[in-house]
């Protein structure tokens, strides 16, 4: 309001000879008090005042380095197709958990398929890691979102080794590539990394998206309807006969095997794959024992651990994300419904706060065109 045409109460109440009178000098000093609080909390929040701690924003940031800026894509894994279905069980999982979706019957999913890279418009290699990742919809309207991929441990320990990694990988500006002695360096400085990528390359990929049976690397906790809660990691294991990649040359060296002709060839096999009827997965949930790191998704519970099958999951429909459900979701390891609790491990925050600043990023920008384009129905099967 111009103060020239407000009435003379209101004037009188906002001039600043009267703000200072001494009778309210201390309720000024009270919203003066409060502005500094919340300013000094955005600005920690946003990390102004910290420059060496890792923010979800600093996160993101250095994906965006490492793997270039591709405006309204995720800032990882952005090349996928959507994937819908259902998941039945037969109440196996009820005494582990109390989720509706363990008790005898059937509930609608959908979800999304994905190369585990940052570049949106990469040709598949033959020899990549598969990702999926699912939404689960109770009949009670809870949710429940997991992230799999198709390793059976994570890289690093922590986030701050994460983001270190993906330093480590950026390309040098005056080749373009990664520097091999910068991530030898990372390695030779992060013992508990070196080790979980021998693990990861001493254990085959999957050729397809059909066949890679995908791990929650990261720990969770069952509770079921007593209150008695276990440790848990699952797994969506594949039902289609397990065919190995090509093993990837070691760094530096040409590969054996160029890239199909198919710049897609991954998706279009999945794709092939469909039209033959519905792909399976079996979920099934491996339970910690006493002494197992629930806090750490780089180190492999030990062999022989007890199995519970939850039920089978079923994709009968592809869509590419231009029309699909899954574009505009974070698969968020957080939002788990009762009956599911996060585990003791710090990456499962991070990973839900640097979705959240990712989904922020590209939602404000302009609707990105996928390199997967699938014709318009050509992904259903009953």
């Amino acid at each position: 309001m111009d103060e020239r045409n407000a009435p003379a109460g209101d004037a009188e109440t906002y001039r600043i000879e009267r703000l200072l009178a001494p009778r309210n000098l201390t309720a000024v000093a009270g919203i003066g008090i409060l502005l500094a609080g919340a300013a000094t909390g955005f600005a920690y929040v946003g990390g102004w005042l910290s420059p060496s701690r890792l923010t979800p924003a600093r996160i993101v940031d250095q994906f965006e380095r490492t793997n270039g800026l591709h405006p309204g894509f995720r800032r990882n894994h952005p090349k996928g197709v959507c994937f819908s279905g259902w998941f039945e069980s037969d109440g196996s999982g009820r005494e582990l958990s109390r989720a509706k979706l363990f008790a005898p019957g059937r509930t609608p999913i959908f979800g999304r398929f994905a190369i585990a890279n940052g570049q949106p418009a990469l040709p598949d290699m033959p020899a990549v890691v598969h990702s999926m990742a699912v939404n689960f919809t109770q009949a009670d309207g809870q949710f429940w979102r997991t992230g799999m991929n198709g390793i059976p441990v994570f890289p690093v320990p922590d986030v701050q080794d994460f983001t270190a990694q993906l330093a480590a990988a950026t390309p040098d500006p005056k080749t373009g590539k990664p520097d091999p002695a910068r991530m030898k360096a990372f390695l030779a400085s992060h013992p508990a990394s070196a080790r979980a990528i021998a693990i990861i390359k001493a254990t085959p990929l999957a050729s397809a998206f059909a066949n890679t049976s995908y791990n929650s690397l990261d720990a969770f906790v069952f509770v079921n309807a007593d209150g008695r809660s276990t440790p848990v990691r699952w797994s969506m294991v594949a039902e289609d006969p397990f065919q190995a990649a090509p093993t990837p040359p070691p760094p530096g060296t040409k590969p054996a095997a160029k890239p199909a002709g198919d710049p897609n060839a991954q998706f279009t096999a999945l794709l092939d794959r469909i039209h033959r009827g519905p792909i399976r997965w079996r979920l099934v949930a491996t339970i910690g024992q006493p002494g197992d790191p629930t806090n750490d998704p780089s180190i492999a519970w030990p062999a022989g651990r007890r199995q519970v099958q939850l039920g089978v999951l079923s994709v009968n429909r592809l869509e590419d994300e231009a029309d699909g459900a899954c574009r505009d979701v974070t698969f968020d390891p957080l939002i788990l419904p009762d009956g599911i609790r996060p585990s003791d491990d710090p990456i499962l925050s991070a990973r839900s706060a640097a979705y959240a600043q990712s989904f922020r990023r590209r939602a404000g920008e302009p609707a990105p065109v996928s390199a997967v384009r699938f014709p318009s129905s050509a992904g259903s099967v009953r």
